[in-house]
């Protein structure tokens, strides 16, 4: 008996459904694509349970007859392609004939769709790829197609979804980027009997940007035009001051169809990269123009990725439009192609600037320690912002702090009167410059701060070593464990003035879902319109104008997540406001700022680690430095 055989109908589509269908977004992706392709202006989107119970795409486009719709469930059978020769000039967005079965292999799938003068429609029914129902039926012109249980039969994959916020949002972010590729359709999204997302239809992209995102993105925008000889740009992207946590608010359309470009986001980073004050992405929705037979669309099951002929014209023209609209001027291609290579090609090594540690304002105090202590004092002007040597800081706390005794019973400096051995707990000694040890971190005798490198890395001495430590992931661990011990509500501090913040249509969804949360965490928000939040409190060691950027991100890692535990959810929005919160590299901090970070870390539960899994702390043993400099052996 042959060992090999052909795969029946049934198993050939689920296979494909791994390629065509991901996830619930992938549904709406194709059905949507198809719906435009129809010629489609208005399309209506329906989910209930992230898509995974319940999905619904409705338009008026043209319809098929009967004899269409039997024909359009099987595989690979399209209206857009009759052979290998018309793919190097595709221009539709669906085109390979997958969809259909492929979607009605895993779930339980219906359609109605009729033509123009048609008095009935056809309606067809198929359970998990079964022997489909076709018959007559009553419906509007265009077509409606419903999947509900999706992956019923296919349970493995079934599991591997993520929460069902999730799930929506992703569905949210796609109808999104289909809106913004076309402005000429009226788009409608509605979530769980709640309208999302409407769009006007009317053909103008800066309407349809600001139903969108909303007035205040809108009032940043910038146009983008370039135009040379077959290569066409146009859209808009926001100023260097409206800036986003991510890439999701990144759109790339390229002939009609949205892509995922490298090639095209590198472009825009470059050119703003002399521009942004702090790290972030601009929105941008960047429509391009090229001639088909330029570009593979092929290369991706799902067709998200796309082949250029020339990637290096395609960037120069994307830099270019992008620093026009930014900076205008009057620079032809080729200077601007110039400049790009020389950013992309080019990189220096600046010298390394070390600050000596500085004597702290009189007004510092150790006492009554806080996370926000530190930040306060960090961000204040220093008195004397003159560097002071070794010996002067050395001679400031000896009068100030009194003696302390090592682990032998000796005297120590008075430098920081700290207990030297934490418990028992010795020192791991490792390879010099790596992580060492576990559990509570303890030092030689006293630590001695001795000033800074960058203004990113503390450089400390005990008795017997050498330790540089990184102040942003110290003091994000510092913060993150003093967060994590408070079981309750963290503490708040009131806003004088109350912030009205807008979110879009997902972020808004995920605030009204998990308000609990957000009060656990020390933030205090209300609905005060559609898609408008007031945030009355927020916690203590968060300064204010953070906070708007701390939310955005702890909403960014819940939409991303699995669905995952309550303990889990709180360590990463733990982890998001402690970085959000903590001291940052180039901020320079004079000698008492760097003992506290010194001594706290060493009083903390997870010294080694910031909540990223960064190192925090590197050591070189006394012994090591002999090594390193040849000094053994003599």
């Amino acid at each position: 008996m042959s060992i090999i055989h052909v795969l029946d109908d049934s198993t050939i589509n689920k296979i494909a459904a791994g390629e065509v269908v991901e996830r619930p977004a992938s549904v709406i992706k194709e059905l949507v694509e198809n719906s435009m392709d129809a010629g489609a202006d208005h399309i209506e989107v329906e989910i209930m349970a992230g898509g995974t119970g319940f999905m619904r795409v409705t338009d008026n486009g043209k319809g098929m007859a009967m004899e269409d719709a039997r024909l359009a469930i099987l595989r690979h059978a399209t209206s857009k392609i009759r052979e290998a020769g018309d793919l190097v000039s595709i221009g539709t967005l669906g085109f390979r004939g997958e969809a259909l079965p492929t979607i009605a292999s895993v779930s339980r799938f219906s359609m109605l769709t009729r033509q123009e003068g048609s008095e009935l429609g056809t309606r067809v029914d198929i359970i998990g790829g079964r022997e489909p129902d076709i018959r007559e039926a009553g419906c509007n012109i265009g077509t409606t197609v419903k999947a509900e249980d999706l992956f019923f039969n296919t349970p493995a994959r079934k599991k591997f979804l993520k929460t069902h916020h999730t799930e929506a949002a992703k569905i949210n972010e796609f109808i999104v980027k289909l809106a913004l590729s076309r402005p000429d359709i009226a788009f409608r999204f509605v979530n769980n009997n709640k309208p999302s997302l409407v769009t006007p239809g009317n053909g103008n992209l800066y309407d349809a940007i600001r139903s969108i995102y909303g007035a205040g993105t809108a009032d940043s925008l910038l146009g983008l035009s370039f135009e040379d000889e077959d290569i066409r740009i146009s859209g808009y992207i926001t100023k260097p001051s409206m800036l986003k946590s991510s890439r999701a608010w990144q759109t790339y359309i390229v002939n009609g169809r949205i892509i995922q470009s490298k090639v095209m986001a590198k472009a825009v980073d470059n050119a703003y990269k002399s521009m942004i004050p702090k790290s972030g992405f601009p929105l941008v929705v960047l429509n391009m123009e090229v001639p088909q037979r330029t570009i593979d669309v092929n290369v991706h099951p799902q067709k998200i990725e796309m082949k250029f002929e020339d990637e290096s014209r395609i960037f120069k023209a994307v830099y270019k439009a992008v620093l026009d609209a930014v900076r205008p001027a009057g620079r032809s291609l080729q200077k601007a192609a110039a400049v790009v290579e020389k950013a992309e090609r080019h990189y220096t090594m600046e010298p390394m600037h070390f600050v000596p540690a500085s004597a702290p304002k009189p007004e510092a105090s150790l006492d009554g320690f806080s996370p926000k202590t530190i930040y306060e004092a960090v961000s204040r002007p220093l008195q004397d912002p003159s560097a002071m040597s070794f010996h002067a800081a050395r001679e400031v706390l000896h009068r100030e702090r009194p003696a302390s005794k090592g682990t032998d019973g000796k005297e120590g400096d008075g430098i920081l009167g700290l207990s030297v051995s934490g418990e028992g707990s010795a020192v791991r000694e490792g390879t010099p410059g790596t992580p060492f040890g576990e559990g509570q971190l303890s030092y030689e005798g006293t630590i001695l701060p001795i000033g800074q490198v960058d203004r990113c890395y503390i450089i400390a001495q005990d008795l017997k070593g050498l330790y540089i430590v990184d102040q942003h992931a110290a003091h994000e661990r510092i913060l993150f464990d003093r967060l994590s011990a408070m079981a309750e509500k963290i503490p708040s501090q009131q806003l004088l003035v109350h912030l009205v913040l807008p979110f879009d249509a997902g972020e808004a969804s995920l605030l009204e879902n998990h308000q609990e949360l957000f009060r656990r965490l020390g933030f205090s928000l209300e609905a005060s319109g559609p898609k408008e939040f007031r945030l009355m409190e927020i916690p203590v060691d968060i300064p204010v104008g953070e906070a708007e950027d701390v939310i955005r991100e702890i909403l960014m890692n819940l939409r991303d997540m699995h669905e995952v535990t309550a303990k889990e959810i709180r360590h990463t929005v733990l982890a998001t406001t402690a970085c959000r919160a903590a001291i940052k590299a180039g901020d320079e901090l004079n000698f008492r700022q760097m003992q506290i970070v010194l001594e706290e870390l060493a009083s903390t539960p997870c010294p080694y680690t910031c909540p990223h899994g960064r190192p925090t702390i590197l050591k070189f043993s006394s012994d090591e430095l002999a090594k390193m400099f040849k000094r053994t052996g003599f």
